[in-house]
């Protein structure tokens, strides 16, 4: 763990995840596998949330028909999680501790984006509903052409579009998938969440249990310029 390479820096950029990072929806996709799992009959096992944490959702379908012994129900179980995650979300859409005040911190000297592996959709209505979506000047999700986490393609594609080099961004993720891409790409990470395997830690540069320890928010206030507002106010491009 070297933390003084981000807390003794001011990034030129600052890349969020979504699901666990900014919103409190990891325990929806939870949710949502374990509804579609039971709903064909299977149960979980202990380490199934692990190994699913942060991937894309279709890869989790891929995952889950797997766990069924159904590999030609992937489709189906796809389309069937995104549905369930949806309806969750929608019916209780928070913030994770923290992110918001970071958020709002730290696009008044640096440029924010979003790299998800949700569908596009999904990241712009949970920014939406939060009121965060103005913030950020782009959000990455993937496509024909940009791999999902673990792959670095996400974020690579966020710095590029911030117009900085990866070296000068920040990446701010919670799951090892995430971590993963955004180490990969060359970016300091600043990890969040409770409770930090090995090798999520041998990856972040800093890790925090929550995005609203006084630390976070001490750094990023000391970022803010003394006079106006730091960088010019965010677009509304996506990719």
């Amino acid at each position: 763990m070297t933390a003084d390479s981000i807390l003794s820096w001011t990034p030129a950029a600052v890349v969020f995840d979504c699901d666990g990072t900014l919103m409190d929806t990891e325990r929806h996709w939870e949710d949502a596998r374990d509804m579609v799992l039971h709903s064909y009959g299977c149960a979980p096992s202990e380490d199934f949330a692990e190994k699913a944490r942060g991937l894309h959702y279709t890869e989790c379908g891929r995952l889950m028909a797997d766990v069924a012994g159904r590999p030609e129900l992937t489709g189906d179980m796809t389309e069937s999680l995104l549905k369930h995650f949806r309806e969750l979300v929608a019916a209780d859409p928070t913030t994770m501790p923290g992110a918001p005040e970071l958020v709002h911190s730290a696009v008044q000297f640096a440029p924010l984006a979003v790299a998800s592996n949700c569908p596009l959709e999904v990241v712009e209505s949970c920014l939406g509903m939060a009121g965060l979506r103005d913030c950020f000047s782009h959000i990455v999700v993937p496509n024909d052409t940009t791999r999902p986490k673990p792959h670095p393609d996400v974020y690579l594609t966020a710095a590029q579009l911030c117009g900085v080099e990866p070296a000068d961004t920040l990446a701010v993720e919670d799951s090892h998938c995430g971590i993963q891409a955004a180490a990969g790409a060359g970016m300091r990470v600043l990890g969040v969440g409770p409770r930090p395997s090995d090798k999520e830690t041998a990856l972040a540069d800093w890790w925090v249990h929550s995005l609203a320890e006084p630390a976070v928010q001490g750094w990023a206030d000391a970022r803010i310029p003394a006079q106006g507002t730091g960088p010019a106010g965010p677009g509304i491009t996506t990719a």
